[in-house]
């Protein structure tokens, strides 16, 4: 079982269909016979990421004119989907730098295009973004990180954590305040490795194995004023926003691709496996089983393109990405398990990659906002759209 059928209502051009096939043909021959010795390894994947720049992964949100691919949302997707049917480390490898590539082509200025897209799109400059803090977790206002401007420097001090790629990225996108006195204010700051923030430390995980996830420390780190992205203070926290919603497509992608593998190998083994003199798939607690996980992910696709749709419309999608996220990691954690009971005791195993994918799927439940967070951001906007007008409707 290799490429995911693409829905028609992803509307994807010609030349992006061949890109999502591209990607699918280099998961199939080129991740999966390699993956498991890899992950249990916990080996950070240099080939495969080198791979990938050569494939134009790192540029998909980079606009033609600096070298990128600059294909659709909904293209995007697909893309960290068949990535992360091979192995999701692969598309949180592309997660956060392709959301630093939105940033900068939508709010940077001609200067900091011109600066860093470029060699974005190839990959030789990689990104990632800095939200998190060791004691603020999705509630990102109550961040303490803080920047101060004098004589043309902002001076940083402050702690991020669940950094993805940090040691090897060479741009960090910094959500940070700068006006602390008000106690609102924020900035994105574009920090390069050169700044002298330290990465302190890796953090032990469950699962997404051979990416690195890190705590980053800013103690009097210098940047020029020129950083702030759009070269307007105070500008940050919308911005921020914006480049989640596209953050929160890509998390729900890689919930689509994790399930999508459980669910394909789940589908061969309940054909090949037979108890009781015929094929488990057709005793009915495993059929219902391939059912409800067949239909599950179909929706979570179609909440998931529907969301691209709107970005790609210029659309606010704030409800509709925390709708893909929150629904796709849910599925995905519902169908990596019953992956696991299709399997028996197999499943339990690590010489059979179900168990991968169980440990893979917490991720996209507690990242990129934890879906306790997307139902708060879902109920405001479902609300702020649906107001009760004077007759009480």
């Amino acid at each position: 079982m290799g490429m995911t059928e693409v829905p028609s209502t992803a509307r994807l051009t010609e030349e992006e269909r061949a890109i999502v096939e591209v990607v699918a043909d280099f998961v199939d021959n080129e991740v999966l016979p390699v993956v498991r010795q890899l992950e249990h390894s916990d080996t950070y994947p240099e080939e495969l990421i080198e791979q990938m720049k050569r494939l134009g992964v790192f540029g998909l949100l980079v606009p033609a004119e600096y070298g990128g691919v600059d294909v659709s949302t909904a293209c995007f997707a697909l893309v960290a989907q068949e990535l992360a049917r091979g192995w999701m480390s692969l598309a949180g490898a592309m997660g956060g730098h392709s959301v630093v590539a939105y940033l900068i082509r939508t709010f940077g200025t001609p200067e900091q295009k011109a600066t860093y897209l470029s060699a974005m799109a190839t990959g030789a400059l990689r990104a990632t973004m800095a939200l998190t803090e060791p004691g603020g977790g999705s509630d990102l206002k109550a961040m303490r990180t803080k920047a101060v401007l004098a004589d043309g420097t902002w001076t940083v001090n402050g702690s991020k954590t669940w950094i993805t790629n940090s040691r090897r990225a060479g741009l960090i996108a910094l959500l940070t305040r700068t006006e602390p006195e008000q106690g609102k204010g924020f900035s994105i700051l574009l920090v390069e490795k050169g700044a002298g923030y330290e990465v302190s430390r890796d953090l032990p995980k469950l699962g997404y194995k051979g990416v690195e996830s890190c705590e980053v420390v800013f103690d009097q780190v210098q940047v020029p004023e020129s950083a702030v992205l759009g070269g307007v203070a105070g500008s940050g926290f919308p911005q921020m926003m914006r480049g989640l919603e596209i953050g929160r497509i890509q998390v729900a992608s890689r919930a689509l691709g994790v399930a999508q593998a459980a669910l394909n190998d789940a589908t061969r083994y309940a054909q090949e496996r037979e108890a009781f003199g015929r094929p488990i798939w057709e005793h009915q607690s495993i059929g219902n089983y391939l059912a409800d996980g067949a239909t599950k992910l179909r929706a979570a696709r179609l909440l998931t393109l529907d969301a691209a749709a709107r970005v790609d419309a210029g659309e606010r999608a704030d409800m509709e990405a925390g709708m893909a996220k929150l629904f796709a990691s849910e599925v995905c954690m519902e169908v990596t398990l019953n992956a696991i009971r299709i399997h028996g005791g197999h499943g339990y195993s690590t010489e059979f990659d179900v168990e991968r994918y169980f440990r893979d799927a917490p991720l996209m439940i507690v990242g990129e906002g934890t879906n306790e967070i997307q139902r708060n951001v879902i109920a405001r906007q479902y609300i702020a759209r649906n107001p009760i007008d004077g007759g009480g409707r």
